[in-house]
């Protein structure tokens, strides 16, 4: 019956418990990538002529989506907090602590949770900190009782102050969109993932919202939500490789992380798909070189899709010279950075099919960040099953430390990703690319989680802009660190950027 109501065939679970016994290999990468190798680095002039690539292409009726994986709860931005309010002091302590009431004030969020302290506890803030009631302020930002943010999820949170009223992460993504994502009839196409318990509470907020954004940009937003499908849920197993059965003797199953994502940007019906975080925002006052590059991406995007076109039209048409071949084999080698040892070997007719099958696939490009000590994953050139290197985006898991050389590669990255991709999910004659038909399986992840105080395993699918897009053409283009402003922990709304 649990499998019937996920959806999920016996087999599918088999296949699921036997990567939890044989896991998953290491992929062998040849480097890391590099604006030497790999990473497109752009002069002005060059960003100026893709921009206008860019703003040309809107001039199409073309579909635009940008789309937002919003899914999770924010409960890890407040852990310190959460930590302060079980500790054995009432007054903080911790450099966190002090950093978050030393600048209370300058959170967007500091008057909605003065009017919930004024409610609940009959004293506005700074008369709750005078009385050394920390605590009382913390608890009215987490719990129900007040904000709530604990539970939250980040696209819900108050992220940055405005003189007209505070934003939301969503409406900072409606912002943005509006700016570099609207089409030639001023529609803007945005999707969000969310929790199912979460829907409520983003349909509400876009019938508050929405009409007041569409005003100030002058567009029309189409606004739509998905859920990740519980047919992506993965079985959990225990110390010994066999299912785990909660208190109830019932079989758990969890999330299969964002690699999951992938069944629900397949069901976009976009020519372009603009993919970043929901905590990656900047306020107003520091969108334009986010605008900016967002622009360069998808200039970048929509002038190598028309080369792919063009070849492959040639292709189609038997019309092709020799030298046209040359052609296509430098541009798969020299711009989509794929290398194949075996090229030269490879008979005419088995050239040509081999360069076609390289060129329809899906396209990315991706924004990549100078390495500055951000967590993430980031650029690599890696071998794949077919024995050929491309770029890929990889995680520190999918690369085996024990290896000098594999270590030394990641440890020489120069960049890394902030996810801040634009997509090409149509071919040449306009038909969508079955998008499950492009992901590694043998690239997914183990993890080690708890259910009711016992451990277990997890099962992670490969990650959305990994391994679920590893079969994808790839580019990777520098962008400024400017273009980066996760957040993280509640702090990191104290930052410049999001002032």
């Amino acid at each position: 019956m649990q499998l019937k109501a996920k959806n999920l065939t016996e087999s599918q679970v088999e296949e699921q418990l036997n990567y939890f016994i044989k896991g998953f290999p290491f992929l062998k990468i040849k480097a890391s990538a590099s604006v030497e190798k790999g990473i497109l680095r752009l002069t002005g002039d060059e960003q100026d002529r893709y921009v206008k690539s860019w703003d040309d292409y809107l001039k199409g009726k073309k579909r635009i989506t940008k789309f937002v994986p919003a899914s999770g709860a924010a409960s890890r931005m407040f852990k310190d907090l959460f930590a302060f309010l079980q500790a054995p002091y009432d007054a903080p302590v911790t450099d966190f602590e002090k950093d978050f009431f030393d600048g209370i004030r300058d959170f967007a969020f500091y008057e909605a949770l003065n009017a919930v302290c004024r409610t609940n506890e009959g004293r506005d803030i700074p008369s709750l900190l005078a009385e050394g009631r920390f605590k009382d302020v913390a608890a009215n930002l987490l719990e129900p009782k007040g904000l709530g943010y604990g539970s939250l999820p980040k696209g819900l949170l108050l992220f940055h102050g405005y003189p007209a009223g505070a934003r939301t992460a969503m409406e900072e993504h409606l912002a943005e969109g509006a700016l570099y994502a609207g089409n030639s009839e001023h529609a803007v196409f945005i999707h969000f993932t969310v929790s199912p318990e979460h829907l409520p509470l983003f349909e509400a907020l876009v019938r508050e919202r929405k009409a007041a954004c569409e005003t100030k940009y002058g567009v029309t937003y189409d606004l739509s939500f998905s859920t990740q499908q519980a047919n992506t849920d993965t079985i959990a197993v225990d110390g010994a490789n066999a299912p785990f059965r909660d208190a109830k003797g019932r079989l758990v199953f969890r999330p299969g992380g964002h690699g999951a994502l992938i069944w629900n940007l397949n069901r976009l019906d976009s020519d372009v798909v603009f993919i970043k975080n929901i905590d990656n925002v900047a306020p107003d006052s520091r969108k334009g070189v986010t605008v900016r590059f967002k622009k360069v991406l998808a200039g970048v995007l929509v002038t190598l899709q028309e080369k792919i076109f063009e070849y492959v039209r040639l292709i189609e048409s038997g019309g092709y010279t020799h030298d046209q071949i040359e052609d296509m084999i430098y541009f798969l080698q020299d711009v989509l950075c794929i290398k194949n040892p075996e090229i030269r070997f490879l008979e005419d007719v088995e050239l040509v099919l081999y360069i076609k099958k390289k060129l329809m696939r899906p396209l990315r490009v991706c924004g990549m960040v100078k390495n500055v000590g951000e967590p993430g994953g980031g650029p690599f050139l890696a071998y794949n099953a077919d024995n050929t290197v491309s770029p890929q985006i990889l995680e520190s898991l999918q690369i085996d430390m024990d290896n000098p050389d594999a270590k030394n590669a990641f440890e020489r990255g120069s960049h890394f990703n902030p996810v801040d991709l634009v997509c090409a999910l149509k071919d040449v004659n306009g038909k969508k690319y079955n998008l499950p038909d492009y992901v590694d399986k043998n690239t997914g992840f183990i993890s080690k989680k708890s259910k009711d105080g016992r451990d277990l395993k997890a099962l992670e699918l490969p990650g959305l802009w990994n391994g679920a897009m590893s079969d994808w053409n790839t580019v990777f283009v520098e962008v400024p660190i400017e273009t980066f402003n996760p957040v993280k922990t509640v702090n990191d709304l104290l930052r410049p950027q999001h002032q």
